[in-house]
């Protein structure tokens, strides 16, 4: 699935968990018998991609896991905790082995208050992570990390299920076993996220860095009759005025909240858009009120491409498309 639909300014960049306890051969998975140079090989993919969103002014948001040598609540647990697997409880606070590895922390000490601590896999569990992203206004998570299979896979399955654009980097992502790993990925494009590799994710961020247009501001209409085009946009659409300031020249505008703005034109010139859509609510009650009011239809109510679709014509013939998005007619 392509990442053309995302927006790059409301996307962040998730970091999971980038510390010695897990990736260091001397770190608490190392001397426990885990393969950490198999963890360890995508630094090189993620310091890229750290540096390259960094330079865009991407967030990019770091979580470091932390443990307690005393868990009361852990300890409460009738059956054993994964930390009792290990040789040690790993990444104890304030230890070498919950510090973000060497390659990394001068990029994580950017920005101090982007580093989320969690005590638990989840990178969403009990922190401030949630509360940080609707201050940043993020919709779209770049997921990448340690380990696959426990604290990457259960900060996306937190994000999906709290309505967040997931996009898991798969070269950014390690775990302690190729099998599980593959598996993982199985699950996670089927029900949580889409895959992408660092690769596709730089093009993609290299495309929206690009000078483009991103959005519409307002498109100036001209009208032949300010008052009757007011009357159809604003009191049978239903369109929110906003306050008017005159055109360079001099001429009155009549802006809306939605994107357009009337002004005077010239009766008898061409028309010079072929139609305009908006978004509404109930679209078969403003058919209603249209008809009421005597509004020329092109097309009648029908099932269009995006939704129950209706075409009329503004005073000055313009073609308006009003499109109630998922409703369809055999719903009704």
């Amino acid at each position: 699935m392509p990442l053309d639909g995302i927006d790059l300014k409301n996307a962040a960049l998730l970091v999971i968990d980038m510390q010695n306890g897990f990736l260091h051969e001397k770190g608490t998975l190392g001397i426990s018998g885990v393969d950490t140079k198999r963890l360890s090989t995508i630094v090189p993919a993620v310091k890229r991609l750290v540096g390259r969103c960094q330079q865009i002014g991407m967030p990019v948001i770091w979580t470091v896991q932390e443990h307690f040598a005393k868990d009361a609540s852990r300890a409460q647990k009738k059956l054993a905790a994964h930390t009792a697997k290990r040789r040690q409880i790993s990444c104890l606070a304030g230890t070498w082995d919950a510090e973000i590895i060497e390659g990394l922390k001068l990029l994580a000490a950017l920005n101090p208050s982007y580093v989320i601590r969690k005590h638990r896999f989840g990178a969403f569990y009990e922190t401030r992570l949630e509360m940080l992203l609707r201050q940043l206004g993020t919709r779209t998570l770049f997921v990448i990390g340690t380990t696959t299979n426990a604290c990457v896979e259960t900060s996306i399955r937190e994000a999906y299920l709290r309505d967040y654009d997931v996009v898991a980097v798969t070269d950014c992502i390690s775990g302690v076993n190729a099998e599980w790993e593959q598996t993982a990925q199985k699950v996670w494009a089927q029900y949580f996220c889409v895959l992408h590799e660092s690769g596709e994710v730089l093009r993609w961020i290299d495309a929206q860095s690009t000078p483009r247009v991103v959005d519409l501001m307002h498109m100036i209409l001209q009208v032949s009759d300010i008052e009757a085009a007011k009357h159809f946009y604003h009191d049978l659409l239903g369109l929110t005025s906003r306050p008017m300031i005159p055109l360079a020249d001099g001429r009155s505008v009549v802006p809306f909240e939605q994107g357009i703005a009337l002004t005077a034109g010239h009766p008898g010139r061409p028309l010079q858009i072929d139609h305009m859509a908006f978004r509404v609510n109930d679209v078969r009650a403003l058919a209603d009120r249209l008809k009421a009011a005597k509004v020329e239809f092109f097309d009648e109510l029908h099932d269009g491409k995006l939704g129950l679709t209706i075409y009329v014509a503004d005073p000055d013939g313009n073609k308006i498309e009003l499109i109630q998005p998922e409703a369809r007619l055999a719903r009704e």
